[in-house]
């Protein structure tokens, strides 16, 4: 008889575990309390600011308590689905406050229209299908939105401004060529006339 191996824990995925640090430790849920399950508390309490980008200790238990409720199935907070989303967020890097928030926002997002697309999946009805399909969508644009906010805080969003009509006042320097604008970075290609001037110096 074969029986199946019993296991411990959630070891990282060999293939796809790129960190290269120790595991975040786990969170026991009580009625009334949160408890981190590291031999050292202090240490624990580290590893976790560490992962969810928690400035002080205030922080990582506010964000901690926000997150356990947002875990919740049928109104119990899941500790599975706690530690997903603490995972989740390190993965993610929050590398301050803002960034902190953005992130378990995104994950919440993300676990919200993961359970309207298991609804979606499990009713035949027409008239909650419909209902379900559209709360799915504005999850998901809101989804894309926030990873678009978080590459503008983090000043990924270097998008190209042309400017296609030019007028120069009396007193003012023309520049000829191409001009592309990257955040607070302005670069000018020079033209052929420019190139010119240039070279005649």
């Amino acid at each position: 008889m074969t029986t199946a191996p019993t296991l411990q824990g959630t070891p990282p995925v060999a293939a796809n575990d790129r960190s290269g640090s120790i595991a975040n430790p786990r969170i026991r849920l009580y009625k009334k309390r949160i408890a981190i399950k590291h031999p050292d508390p202090q240490a624990g309490e580290r590893l976790l600011a560490e992962a969810l980008g928690a400035v002080d200790r205030d922080a990582l238990h506010g964000i901690l308590k926000q997150l356990a409720k947002a875990s919740a199935i049928g109104h119990r907070p899941d500790e599975a689905n706690l530690a997903f989303m603490i995972s989740t967020i390190k993965r993610i890097a929050p590398g301050d406050s803002i960034e902190s928030m953005l992130a378990a926002q995104m994950v919440c997002v993300h676990m919200a229209a993961m359970r309207s697309a298991c609804r979606l999946a499990c009713t035949d009805d027409l008239a909650q299908q419909e209902s379900i399909t559209r709360a799915l969508t504005r999850l998901t644009r809101t989804f894309a939105a926030q990873i678009e906010a978080l590459g503008c805080h983090r000043g990924n969003d270097e998008r190209p401004i042309t400017v296609r009509n030019l007028s120069v006042q009396d007193g003012g320097k023309e520049i000829v060529g191409h001009v592309t604008q990257h955040a607070n970075v302005l670069v000018a290609e020079a033209g052929p006339s420019e190139a010119r001037q240039e070279a005649g110096r």
